[in-house]
């Protein structure tokens, strides 16, 4: 089964110290009731030294390489789109990323959506995202 998108992934694409304490798992947060509405899980993490245009490109790198499909970019933006199909229901899951200046670095926050009848363990999703 295909991850989400893994956190080497992203250490892989930032080698530049994140500017703030907290990390992307310390920044997460869920949104929904499983089962019963969609389920947003959220996270950012500030990348120092990281400009925007190489976040993006970073970023939609990883999104392909973590199997996502029909990635779209909107570089004016800062902000990608991408979907996965995972549970053979036909009925993908959506991650939304987006870059923006902060300081000497980028900014970067992420959602990723499942639809409401779909669960997916927070957990994992947090070590995912």
């Amino acid at each position: 089964m295909k991850s989400l998108i893994s956190a080497a992934a992203f250490g892989l694409l930032f080698s530049a110290t994140p500017l703030m304490a907290q990390t992307c798992e310390s920044n997460f947060e869920v949104e929904g009731t499983p089962m019963l509405t969609a389920l947003n899980f959220r996270t950012s993490q500030t990348f120092a030294g990281v400009d925007r245009g190489q976040a993006i490109n970073s970023l939609r790198a990883a999104m392909l390489a973590e199997g996502f499909i029909r990635v779209s970019v909107d570089r004016a933006a800062g902000a990608l789109t991408a979907f996965q199909e995972t549970s053979g229901s036909g009925r993908p899951q959506t991650l939304r990323l987006s870059a923006r200046p902060a300081g000497k670095g980028t900014r970067v926050d992420a959602v990723f959506m499942i639809q409401a009848g779909q669960i997916a363990d927070a957990a994992t999703v947090r070590r995912s995202l």
